[in-house]
């Protein structure tokens, strides 16, 4: 479960104050809508550590996280752009940041993402559906309870994009995640979210119906 307390943020000198109260359980999917500059990047960006709260709390299973830097919170990040090495093999891309990770089980983490025999090929030589599924491959091995996913369909045609979103719904479920979907697509939020939020003015509010 991840869980945002009364947290409210301003940046310095700007008039706007966001105001967030969330809760996202494991195992669903957790979606926000919103136009663009509604706070959105900025919901992520406390959540990750990147930003500290003025007020509030954000907890994750329980534990409060407020003040834990980025690098020592259970949260991994999946982007539009999958942020891959295009020189390094799949295999390596999804060890990266884990020096101690056992080959075999990165090699079960591709075939779990539905990428059996790509652990050589270089990064390079992918399709952008390809590519995001490396990326969730590495979220596998980071084992980390929380998933934030900041439009990361947006770049893949509508079939591979399809595919992609159902493998995200599986993966999270199977594996307890708390899944925060930040998304400009209406077609993602109603294929695979199982609340979802609105952000508007800066602050989340639960849609009435």
């Amino acid at each position: 479960m991840l869980a945002l307390e009364d947290v409210a943020f301003a940046y310095p000198g700007a008039a706007q104050t966001y105001l967030f109260e969330l809760q996202a359980p494991a195992g669903e999917i957790t979606a926000i809508r919103g136009q663009s500059g509604a706070g959105k990047s900025t919901l992520l960006d406390l959540i990750a550590g990147f930003l500290t709260p003025a007020i509030g709390r954000i907890r994750i299973d329980g534990t409060d996280v407020t003040e834990l830097p980025p690098e020592r919170r259970p949260v991994s990040i999946q982007f539009q752009s999958e942020t891959l090495f295009n020189h390094l093999s799949a295999a390596r891309n999804v060890a990266l940041g884990l020096p101690r990770a056992d080959p075999e089980r990165v090699l079960d983490a591709l075939a779990e993402v539905g990428l059996p025999n790509v652990g050589d090929q270089r990064a390079a030589t992918l399709s952008g559906g390809q590519k995001q599924r490396v990326a969730l491959a590495r979220t596998l091995l980071r084992n980390r309870p929380v998933l934030l996913l900041d439009e990361p369909f947006s770049a893949l045609d509508d079939d591979t994009r399809a595919t992609t979103r159902n493998l995200v719904k599986s993966l999270t479920q199977k594996h307890q995640w708390a899944t925060l979907l930040v998304t400009h697509h209406t077609d993602d939020i109603a294929a695979i979210a199982d609340r979802v939020y609105d952000l508007k003015n800066g602050i989340l509010v639960l849609p009435t119906a």
